[in-house]
């Protein structure tokens, strides 16, 4: 199988937090996974953000390494176009919308979304999408 990672499932690995092991054993029950180019932007972001200068440089190294086992579904006009509908669909925040879309082409609804962000698992539900982690 296959997981969709979005930001938050990945963060939980870095940065001790609630549900933090639970992200953790969930990551490590597969090999494969997927998430959207814009992911990389939101794990470092939330890194620097919730992290001290040694610790982020730490967590840094670590999402790196993990980033290279990554498949990164590119954010084209066909995923975009996508994300504004399953957007207009269901509420979703635009961040959110692209994850929706970009799980969508990396297999449709059989690749289940690990998510920790309530909004974002009540869009993918309401469209079908099997959601792990919240």
């Amino acid at each position: 199988m296959t997981l969709y990672l979005d930001s938050s499932s990945i963060a939980k690995r870095y940065v001790e937090e609630a549900d933090s092991d639970r992200a953790e054993s969930i990551l490590l029950s597969d090999t494969s996974w997927v998430t959207a180019n814009h992911t990389y932007v939101e794990v470092c972001l939330a890194l620097h953000r919730r992290l001290g200068e040694e610790e982020e440089r730490i967590a840094l190294e670590g999402f790196e390494r993990d980033w290279r086992r990554v498949l990164a579904v590119a954010l084209d006009d066909a995923v975009c176009r996508r994300a504004a509908v399953f957007g207009t669909l269901t509420g979703a925040r635009t961040l959110d919308a692209l994850h929706l879309a970009a799980a969508e082409r990396a297999g449709a609804r059989s690749v289940p979304i690990v998510t920790f962000d309530l909004r974002l698992a009540q869009s993918a539900r309401s469209l079908g999408f099997t959601v792990i982690g919240i």
